[in-house]
């Protein structure tokens, strides 16, 4: 199996949703007693957070590079960023290392198209939703159609995501309020949801939603592993 690296932390919660789904996809494809051969470098997601809300992007690209980097000195293949707002510091990272960053919006982009699905709801964070990174990635490779929730549900998204979610707070009335948005977002011709936050598949998990759910993070972790397994 090939070593993979986890720029990580952002925030923890989801961190240990990957580092758990790599091992169990490990398992069920290899079985006996074989785990993810994973190297972690899991920052303090305070630091990059400030960053996030001076717009000081530079300076949080910067920061992530230099793990990139080391852990390309530890020994990893290519690298999966555990977090989908921090794609917009992708190409700092891609800059920095000569291993490949296995990008999110990829693993997305490719299910989506899978599916034949070409108008896709977005919720994330509103730098995810909002700027042009995540959706442009989408809609220039894959040729799919981003829908985004109102401004005033965007800031409550947002604000759930740092408050509650990053905080490992799961509440109902998110769940619900999430459950609206996205029935607001199908009536306007969504054919399916992209959980674009790490955290919102934690806290949408096993819910009947008004569309079919894509979680980022699983779509992630499968790329992941088609690249340790070599697949």
């Amino acid at each position: 199996m090939r070593q993979l690296g986890i720029l990580g932390g952002m925030s923890w919660e989801s961190t240990a949703s990957y580092y758990r789904l790599l091992n169990q996809g490990v398992r069920e494809r290899l079985g006996g007693l074989h785990s993810a051969p994973l190297l972690l470098h899991s920052v303090d997601f305070a630091e990059i957070a400030a960053c996030q809300q001076r717009g000081d992007w530079q300076a949080a690209g910067k920061q992530l590079a230099s793990a990139a980097q080391g852990l390309q000195r530890a020994g990893a293949t290519a690298l999966l960023l555990a977090t989908n707002t921090m794609h917009k510091v992708a190409p700092a990272i891609e800059a920095a290392v000569e291993i490949p960053l296995l990008h999110i919006g990829d693993a997305v982009g490719q299910a989506l198209q899978r599916q034949g699905v070409t108008r896709a709801a977005l919720l994330g964070t509103r730098f995810t939703m909002q700027e042009d990174f995540y959706r442009q990635r989408l809609a220039e490779r894959f040729g799919i159609e981003v829908l985004v929730p109102a401004p005033a549900q965007m800031t409550e998204i947002d604000r759930v995501i740092f408050a509650e979610l990053c905080q490992g707070r799961f509440l109902d009335s998110a769940r619900a309020f999430y459950l609206e948005c996205l029935q607001q977002l199908r009536e306007q011709g969504a054919e399916a949801a992209i959980l674009g936050c790490t955290e919102i598949g934690l806290l949408l998990e096993g819910l009947e939603a008004p569309l079919p759910l894509l979680d980022s993070t699983e779509l992630h972790v499968a790329m992941g592993l088609e690249w340790m397994l070599g697949s």
